[in-house]
């Protein structure tokens, strides 16, 4: 069974059907830059030229770096433009599409339910939390493999700033920080999560899952076991996708 999964972020907006039977990519993605302004109708054109580079006619899942609820209405909008807060999303990206039906959730939520299936969570009980490192930072919370939705766990303080504006991957390279000064960040991120939380598990997600050997074995002191994701930056298409299919 395949359904598409598009992945919007702060920086890109990415797509490709998905092989829900084996939880991966039925054809390589097609991304464009998430554009600037990120108003919704602008990231909603984006959407759709993503689309229509498969010629897709089918459900749609979309994933949003922010709090979803209800499937549909935006409630915060940290890495785009502030205009997506009341935003029915559902209704606007299927209008886009051309009534296509549509499933809007949180980015990574998305990419928590795809690691959880057929990722580095499978299987795994107790208190696992996935935290993707991109624009900004998203989390997912999972209880003996049942997700806590919109938890935004990148919004925590951390020395007086957000913690996704000290230890996203963006901060890295806005700053230039080395692997090591980068995830020594990280690592002050993780223990002050662990402290609140006590995972059992971290699976550190986006891009910077693809160059995990570059910095996590320069964090220290953090009891959980933290492991890359799997399905690297592809999990939140993948998720999205997984929503598509049991929305409804």
């Amino acid at each position: 069974m395949q359904i598409f999964g598009v992945d919007i972020g702060g920086s890109g907006i990415k797509g490709a059907p998905v092989d829900l039977d084996r939880g991966d990519l039925a054809q390589e993605r097609f991304k464009v830059l998430t554009p600037h302004p990120s108003t919704p109708d602008s990231v909603a054109d984006g959407v759709k030229l993503v689309v229509d580079q498969f010629g897709w006619t089918g459900p749609v899942g979309l994933t949003f770096p922010g709090v979803v609820t209800d499937g549909s209405h935006i409630r915060t909008a940290a890495n785009v433009d502030k205009s997506w807060v009341d935003t029915d999303a559902r209704a606007l990206f299927s209008e886009r599409l051309g009534g296509l039906p549509v499933t809007v959730v949180n980015d990574a939520d998305a990419a928590g339910v795809a690691e959880m299936h057929f990722g580095a969570g499978k299987d795994r009980k107790g208190v696992v939390i996935l935290l993707t490192f991109g624009t900004g930072i998203g989390s997912a919370l999972f209880v003996d493999g049942i997700l806590v939705p919109n938890s935004e766990l990148g919004h925590l303080e951390l020395h007086g700033h957000d913690a996704e504006k000290r230890a996203s991957s963006k901060a890295k390279d806005d700053e230039e920080l080395s692997w090591e000064h980068w995830a020594h960040r990280v690592q002050k991120y993780l223990a002050h999560v662990e402290m609140l939380f006590s995972p059992d598990l971290f699976i550190i997600g986006g891009g910077v899952s693809r160059k995990a050997n570059k910095f996590l074995p320069h964090i220290e002191g953090i009891a959980a076991e933290i492991v890359p994701a799997q399905l690297q930056n592809n999990a939140g298409i993948v998720g999205a996708a997984m929503h598509a299919a049991t929305d409804g």
